[in-house]
């Protein structure tokens, strides 16, 4: 990694944490309406945004979440699960329309892992919980789509790190 990647991932990670600390108490409830979440678009762009988005979830969740153990080992296990999914899909998907789709499916899906993470902190029940998490993670990650497009096209995020 050069010093741009390095400080960009930085600067990403610090932007995750300041964002999902405006939103605390939306983002660590069992719908998790997460606007810092959109950032995992990041990856669609460039895959060597992995270390900023996991870093700033990590520190996120160390510092804001009310279950700070869980989180450190589900909400980041599910962070590292689907952007490596989505990293490994960007082989065969080309077009940054349907990368973000695929993307925002594969977020969607993997909420199973906070959804059991809810179930073993608090007993809620598993499908309802898997259901209302990956329905907030569906909708941050859809309006995100058309906003990390958007960036892209001015800052080009592809050539940034």
């Amino acid at each position: 990694m050069n010093i741009r990647t390095i400080v960009v991932n930085g600067i990403l990670a610090a932007v995750y944490i300041a964002v999902t600390m405006l939103i605390q108490p939306f983002g660590f409830t069992n719908v998790q309406f997460r606007m810092s979440e959109m950032l995992n678009h990041l990856i669609v762009f460039n895959k060597k945004y992995f270390f900023g988005i996991v870093l700033g979830v990590f520190f996120a969740n160390l510092f804001f979440s009310p279950m700070v153990a869980y989180d450190l080992i589900f909400g980041v296990g599910q962070s590292v699960i689907a952007l490596l999914i989505t990293i490994f899909s960007m082989r065969y998907v080309k077009n940054v329309w349907a990368r973000m789709a695929v993307n925002t499916l594969v977020f969607t899906f993997t909420m199973f892992l906070i959804a059991w993470e809810l179930k073993l902190a608090f007993d809620l029940p598993f499908l309802f919980t898997w259901l209302t998490t990956a329905a907030g993670e569906f909708v941050v990650m859809a309006v995100g789509a058309p906003i990390m497009y958007a960036v892209n096209r001015r800052a080009h995020l592809d050539k940034l790190v």
